[in-house]
Parts: C-alpha cells; structure tokens; sequence
C-alpha cells in the first residue's frame, strides 16, 4: 500500500512540474497575442503546490515574469518548499520503511 502511495507522489511531483512549465507558456503565448491570460494567482499557485522547479524553468525557458518581483522572489522560495516536503516524504519513507 505505501508502494503504490510512494509511486503516486512521484507521479505527482512529475505531473505538476510539467503543467506548471506549459501554464507558463501557454501564458506568454497569450501575452504575446493579447489574449485573455492565465491569472498571477495562478501561476504562483502551481509553483506553491508542487510545481516550483517547472515554474522556474518555465520562467526561464519562455522569458516570462522573470521581471517581476513577486516571481523573482517566490518561485525560489518555493523551490525550497517543495524541496522540504521530498526530503520530509524521503525521511518518512526511510523511517517508517515504505
């Protein structure tokens, strides 16, 4: 059962990092077009949940919001974050033996 929980996690961080790189450029395709776009809120809070490293590397590969501080500031912040949680669930998984 703690396989399958463990194996999940992985998926998730995975998952979550690649729609927080494509929510990136989706949103600078639109930006570029003058379309509607994809709310701060939300490219901040995909970061925050799991997807800190897409965030960045999506900030840095599309050339988007890496001008605004908010961006500059959080998406490293939550880096640091979501790195704390993989080493918690590793620490989890080490102690409890999953």
């Amino acid at each position: 059962m703690m396989d399958k929980l463990f194996f999940f996690f992985w998926i998730y961080v995975l998952i979550i990092n690649v729609v927080s790189f494509a929510v990136y450029g989706i949103d600078k395709q639109k930006a570029a077009s003058g379309e509607w776009r994809i709310p701060e809120f939300t490219l901040l809070l995909t970061g925050f949940i799991g997807g800190a490293v897409g965030s960045f590397a999506g900030m840095k590969f599309f050339r988007h919001k890496t001008k605004k501080l908010k961006f500059r500031i959080l998406v490293p912040v939550f880096i640091l974050l979501n790195l704390a949680v993989i080493i918690f669930v590793l620490w989890c998984a080490r102690e409890f033996r999953i």
